[in-house]
C-alpha cells in the first residue's frame, strides 16, 4: 500500500481519462493525513483547476462559513472530490470519468481512514449509496463499512437556491452535534445500503 503523498503525486500525473488533456492542475485533495472527518465533493471548478486545491472558489467560501458555524477548522478535515480534474465548463462528471478516478478515491479513503465521511452532492453520495436520492437521505448519518457517512447537498446548489442553503446549514448543525456526541469508534455494523443511526 502506498502512502498518501505518493498517491497525491500519482493523481497529479494521472492520464486515465480525457480530462487530463484539458486540466490546468489535477486536484488530489488536502488536509491532515489522519483526520476524523473527510469531505468528498464532486469535481474541481475553475478556481480549483487553477490552484490545484479543492473548494477554493465560491463553493469553498460557503464551505468555510459552514465549517465556522460548527467551530470545525478546515485545517482539521480532509477535503477532496470524486473526480480529480475539472470537467470542461463545469459540467457533471461522466460515468467514465468517475470510474477512472474510483481507484484514487478508494485508496484515499483507505489511507486516510476517517471516522466520519461527509458527501457533498449527489455524485459523491452515489459512490456510497447508489440508487439513493439525496433529497431523501441528506443530513442523516448512515453506517457504511464501519464508518459514519453523512450525505449533504453540494455548496454550489446552496449558492443558487436558498432552500438548499437552509438545508445545508441545518445539516451542518447536525454534523456538529454528531461530532460532539460521538464517543469511540462508529458502529461496527457494515451496510451496503443506507441505515439511519438513532441520533436525531
Amino acid at each position: 500500500m502506498t502512502n498518501l503523498q505518493s498517491l497525491i503525486e500519482k493523481i497529479r500525473t494521472c492520464t486515465a481519462c480525457s480530462l487530463s488533456a484539458t486540466r490546468t492542475n489535477a486536484v488530489p485533495g488536502e488536509g491532515p493525513a489522519t483526520p476524523n472527518v473527510m469531505f468528498i465533493g464532486e469535481g474541481p471548478g475553475f478556481h480549483e483547476d487553477q490552484q490545484g486545491r479543492p473548494f477554493v472558489g465560491p463553493s469553498g467560501k460557503l464551505l468555510q462559513e459552514l465549517l465556522d458555524s460548527i467551530n470545525l477548522p478546515r485545517a482539521d478535515v480532509y477535503i477532496c472530490n470524486i473526480i480529480k480534474c475539472r470537467p470542461p465548463n463545469n459540467r457533471d462528471p461522466s460515468p467514465i470519468e468517475i470510474k477512472a478516478c474510483k481507484n484514487h478515491l478508494d485508496e484515499q479513503i483507505l489511507l486516510i481512514n476517517p471516522q466520519i465521511i461527509v458527501t457533498l452532492g449527489r455524485f459523491s453520495m452515489s459512490y456510497f449509496f447508489p440508487g439513493e436520492i439525496i433529497s431523501r437521505i441528506h443530513g442523516i448519518p448512515h453506517n457504511w463499512k464501519n464508518k459514519t457517512v453523512v450525505p449533504m447537498f453540494h455548496p454550489a446548489a446552496a449558492l443558487h437556491q436558498n432552500k438548499f442553503r437552509i438545508q445545508l446549514q441545518e445539516d451542518f448543525l447536525k454534523l456538529g452535534y454528531l461530532l460532539s456526541s460521538q464517543k469511540g469508534d462508529p458502529s461496527n455494523q457494515e451496510s451496503s445500503t443506507p441505515q439511519q443511526l438513532n441520533l436525531f
